[in-house]
């Protein structure tokens, strides 16, 4: 069994080809060629932590595993991050363990990864203003999976303390030709945006609906239990709703659930899963003024297939700390 450190996951999981391993996942995931058991928390007892558990397999690579993750409160700009774990990885054949990953770097990747196909699957493809909600570790992540797959000039960045957005904004490395600014004003940068990614750890809604202009595609991931919201209920009611698994985002996603408690949607407001415009089940942007969204909750099939890929890579390049448990 391989243990691989964020060193080794940062070298061997380039934004890029995750963008394309999360078209597989999502692929296989709306095939229901997975097994997705929900994500499941028990509270750690006298703290305000969380132990977060999330089961799942693969059929290709036949792979199975768990992600275990710490959710605690912590300060913005913690050491330790927003991601806190680790993936186990098997291989299904035989039932034994492959690999050992440390889980936060891994998750921020494959999160944004999967913004980033989203986007590349929805978002007008003469999108070239970029904002970005947030000032963590996954709106840092996320700017490079945006570059990715759209031709972005202009990067707005928005967070609650604006010499923070500063500082976020002075230590990007952007490619020639892309400028970035920390606006004052989410309002502002919503309005000025062809795609936005709302990354934060708000509880209620930053981002009104009415802000938004017609063509809009929007990555909604900092909220990942049915208790927060990152929009509000009109930013749902205006837009082509889209999800990564549709029986996670009934259970767990809180724009969407605050929406239908509102009275405003009903269930069948969720046009698909990102898989199914992949495997052309539905479709995805119809017209050039439709406002898209992308719910991200995070399922365990987009850990176990960034897992996969890391280890075949590992141990092609004879990455890692090789451990023998049968010793």
């Amino acid at each position: 069994m391989l243990v691989l450190t964020k060193s080794a996951i940062t070298r061997l999981l380039p934004i890029a080809a995750c963008i394309d391993v999360m078209a597989s996942a999502m692929t296989q995931t709306s095939q229901r060629r997975v097994t997705l058991p929900l994500r499941q928390f028990m509270p750690v007892p006298n703290t305000t932590g969380r132990l977060g558990l999330m089961p799942g397999y693969i059929a290709e690579p036949a792979r199975f595993g768990l992600k275990i993750v710490s959710k605690y409160d912590r300060p913005a700009g913690s050491k330790h991050g927003t991601h806190v774990g680790a993936v186990m990885l098997f291989d299904a054949a035989e039932g034994l363990p492959l690999a050992l990953l440390e889980g936060g770097t891994l998750t921020a990747i494959r999160t944004a990864a999967a913004s980033g196909l989203a986007t590349r699957t929805l978002a007008r493809a003469d999108s070239t203003v970029l904002g970005i909600l947030g000032c963590g570790e996954e709106a840092h992540m996320h700017i490079p999976a945006m570059l990715a797959v759209r031709p972005f000039s202009e990067v707005l960045v928005w967070g609650r303390n604006i010499e923070k957005a500063k500082a976020f904004v002075s230590h990007l490395h952007l490619p020639g030709g892309v400028t970035a600014r920390a606006v004052a004003s989410a309002q502002e940068v919503v309005g000025a945006s062809d795609v936005v990614c709302t990354t934060t750890s708000a509880a209620t809604p930053i981002l009104e609906g009415a802000w938004i202009k017609p063509g809009t595609h929007l990555n909604l991931v900092g909220s990942a239990v049915a208790t927060t919201a990152e929009v509000d209920s009109t930013c749902v009611q205006r837009s082509r709703f889209y999800v990564d698994y549709r029986e996670a985002a009934l259970a767990q996603a809180g724009e969407l659930l605050n929406a239908i408690k509102a009275g405003v949607v009903t269930p069948e407001h969720i046009v698909g899963e990102i898989g199914e415009v992949l495997i052309n089940k539905i479709p995805g942007r119809r017209t050039a003024d439709e406002i898209t969204v992308y719910k991200s909750l995070g399922i365990s099939a987009q850990d176990l297939a960034a897992a996969d890929y890391v280890y075949t890579a590992a141990r092609a390049q004879n990455i890692g700390l090789d451990i023998n448990l049968s010793t």
